[in-house]
Protein backbone atom coordinates (compact mmCIF):
# COMPACT_ATOMS: atom_id res chain seq x y z
CA UNK A 1 0.00 0.00 0.00
CA UNK A 2 2.83 2.53 0.61
CA UNK A 3 3.72 2.33 -3.09
CA UNK A 4 0.27 3.61 -4.02
CA UNK A 5 0.51 6.48 -1.51
CA UNK A 6 3.86 7.46 -3.04
CA UNK A 7 2.32 7.31 -6.52
CA UNK A 8 -0.52 9.64 -5.46
CA UNK A 9 2.04 12.15 -4.18
CA UNK A 10 4.15 11.73 -7.33
CA UNK A 11 1.17 12.48 -9.59
CA UNK A 12 0.23 15.56 -7.53
CA UNK A 13 3.84 16.75 -7.38
CA UNK A 14 4.40 16.31 -11.13
CA UNK A 15 1.08 17.99 -11.90
CA UNK A 16 1.80 20.98 -9.68
CA UNK A 17 5.42 21.27 -10.89
CA UNK A 18 4.38 21.36 -14.56
CA UNK A 19 1.68 23.92 -13.75
CA UNK A 20 4.21 26.05 -11.85
CA UNK A 21 6.64 25.88 -14.78
CA UNK A 22 3.96 26.87 -17.30
CA UNK A 23 2.68 29.73 -15.14
CA UNK A 24 6.19 31.13 -14.83
CA UNK A 25 7.46 30.52 -18.36
CA UNK A 26 4.50 31.01 -20.72
CA UNK A 27 2.36 34.16 -20.70
CA UNK A 28 -1.32 33.64 -19.94
CA UNK A 29 -3.41 32.72 -23.00
CA UNK A 30 -0.32 32.02 -25.11
CA UNK A 31 1.22 28.79 -26.34
CA UNK A 32 4.63 27.59 -27.46
CA UNK A 33 4.82 25.12 -30.34
CA UNK A 34 6.77 22.02 -29.37
CA UNK A 35 6.09 19.88 -32.47
CA UNK A 36 4.74 21.75 -35.54
CA UNK A 37 1.08 21.02 -36.25
CA UNK A 38 0.97 18.42 -33.47
CA UNK A 39 1.68 19.65 -29.94
CA UNK A 40 2.05 22.90 -28.05
CA UNK A 41 2.49 23.95 -24.44
CA UNK A 42 -0.11 26.53 -23.55
CA UNK A 43 -1.01 28.53 -20.47
CA UNK A 44 -4.72 28.83 -19.89
CA UNK A 45 -7.01 29.17 -16.92
CA UNK A 46 -9.91 26.75 -16.96
CA UNK A 47 -12.85 27.90 -14.85
CA UNK A 48 -14.98 24.97 -15.99
CA UNK A 49 -14.45 21.43 -17.21
CA UNK A 50 -13.56 20.01 -20.63
CA UNK A 51 -14.53 22.36 -23.47
CA UNK A 52 -15.24 24.92 -20.71
CA UNK A 53 -18.56 23.33 -19.77
CA UNK A 54 -20.06 24.56 -16.50
CA UNK A 55 -17.76 27.58 -16.67
CA UNK A 56 -17.53 29.38 -13.32
CA UNK A 57 -19.26 26.67 -11.27
CA UNK A 58 -16.40 26.30 -8.77
CA UNK A 59 -18.73 25.31 -5.92
CA UNK A 60 -19.97 22.39 -8.06
CA UNK A 61 -16.45 21.21 -8.95
CA UNK A 62 -15.36 21.55 -5.32
CA UNK A 63 -18.30 19.41 -4.18
CA UNK A 64 -17.72 16.83 -6.94
CA UNK A 65 -14.00 16.68 -6.07
CA UNK A 66 -14.69 16.07 -2.37
CA UNK A 67 -17.23 13.34 -3.18
CA UNK A 68 -14.85 11.76 -5.71
CA UNK A 69 -11.96 11.74 -3.22
CA UNK A 70 -14.10 10.05 -0.56
CA UNK A 71 -15.50 7.47 -3.01
CA UNK A 72 -12.08 6.69 -4.51
CA UNK A 73 -10.50 6.24 -1.08
CA UNK A 74 -13.39 3.98 -0.02
CA UNK A 75 -12.98 1.74 -3.06
CA UNK A 76 -9.20 1.82 -2.80
CA UNK A 77 -9.37 0.54 0.80
CA UNK A 78 -11.81 -2.14 -0.33
CA UNK A 79 -9.91 -3.24 -3.48
CA UNK A 80 -6.25 -2.36 -2.85
CA UNK A 81 -5.12 -6.00 -2.95
CA UNK A 82 -6.02 -6.15 -6.65
CA UNK A 83 -3.12 -4.24 -8.23
CA UNK A 84 -5.18 -3.21 -11.29
CA UNK A 85 -7.94 -1.58 -9.29
CA UNK A 86 -5.42 -0.10 -6.88
CA UNK A 87 -3.34 1.42 -9.69
CA UNK A 88 -6.36 2.86 -11.47
CA UNK A 89 -7.83 4.30 -8.28
CA UNK A 90 -4.44 5.71 -7.28
CA UNK A 91 -4.13 7.58 -10.58
CA UNK A 92 -7.71 8.84 -10.30
CA UNK A 93 -7.03 10.06 -6.75
CA UNK A 94 -3.78 11.79 -7.75
CA UNK A 95 -5.45 13.50 -10.71
CA UNK A 96 -8.46 14.58 -8.68
CA UNK A 97 -6.22 16.02 -5.97
CA UNK A 98 -4.04 17.86 -8.51
CA UNK A 99 -6.98 19.74 -10.02
CA UNK A 100 -8.66 20.17 -6.62
CA UNK A 101 -5.55 21.91 -5.28
CA UNK A 102 -5.75 24.38 -8.19
CA UNK A 103 -9.43 25.07 -7.59
CA UNK A 104 -8.87 25.70 -3.86
CA UNK A 105 -5.66 27.70 -4.28
CA UNK A 106 -6.35 29.62 -7.48
CA UNK A 107 -10.08 29.37 -8.19
CA UNK A 108 -9.40 27.73 -11.57
CA UNK A 109 -7.37 24.89 -13.06
CA UNK A 110 -4.17 25.53 -15.03
CA UNK A 111 -4.13 23.63 -18.33
CA UNK A 112 -1.22 23.36 -20.76
CA UNK A 113 -1.14 20.39 -23.15
CA UNK A 114 -2.55 21.40 -26.53
CA UNK A 115 -3.06 18.93 -29.36
CA UNK A 116 -2.89 20.97 -32.56
CA UNK A 117 -4.03 18.23 -34.94
CA UNK A 118 -7.50 17.82 -33.39
CA UNK A 119 -10.17 19.97 -31.79
CA UNK A 120 -9.61 18.75 -28.25
CA UNK A 121 -9.63 20.58 -24.90
CA UNK A 122 -6.31 21.75 -23.52
CA UNK A 123 -5.49 19.51 -20.56
CA UNK A 124 -2.90 18.91 -17.81
CA UNK A 125 -1.02 16.15 -15.99
CA UNK A 126 -3.90 15.60 -13.54
CA UNK A 127 -6.29 15.08 -16.45
CA UNK A 128 -3.89 12.52 -17.96
CA UNK A 129 -3.70 10.63 -14.66
CA UNK A 130 -7.50 10.65 -14.34
CA UNK A 131 -7.98 9.38 -17.89
CA UNK A 132 -5.36 6.64 -17.60
CA UNK A 133 -6.80 5.62 -14.21
CA UNK A 134 -10.32 5.30 -15.64
CA UNK A 135 -9.03 3.26 -18.61
CA UNK A 136 -7.17 0.91 -16.25
CA UNK A 137 -10.29 0.45 -14.08
CA UNK A 138 -12.40 -0.31 -17.16
CA UNK A 139 -9.87 -2.85 -18.46
CA UNK A 140 -9.64 -4.54 -15.06
CA UNK A 141 -13.43 -4.65 -14.80
CA UNK A 142 -13.64 -6.35 -18.20
CA UNK A 143 -11.32 -9.08 -16.99
CA UNK A 144 -12.75 -9.36 -13.47
CA UNK A 145 -14.76 -12.58 -13.23
CA UNK A 146 -16.06 -11.70 -9.76
CA UNK A 147 -18.35 -8.92 -11.04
Amino acid sequence: MPTYVILVFAVVLLDQAVKYFVQNQIPLDHSVVIVDHWFSLAHIRNYGAAWNILNGQQWFFTLISIVAIVVVIYYFLKLWKNWGYALGLTLILGGTLGNFIDRLRLGYVVDMFELNFINFPIFNVADCALTIGVIIILLVMLKDDSL
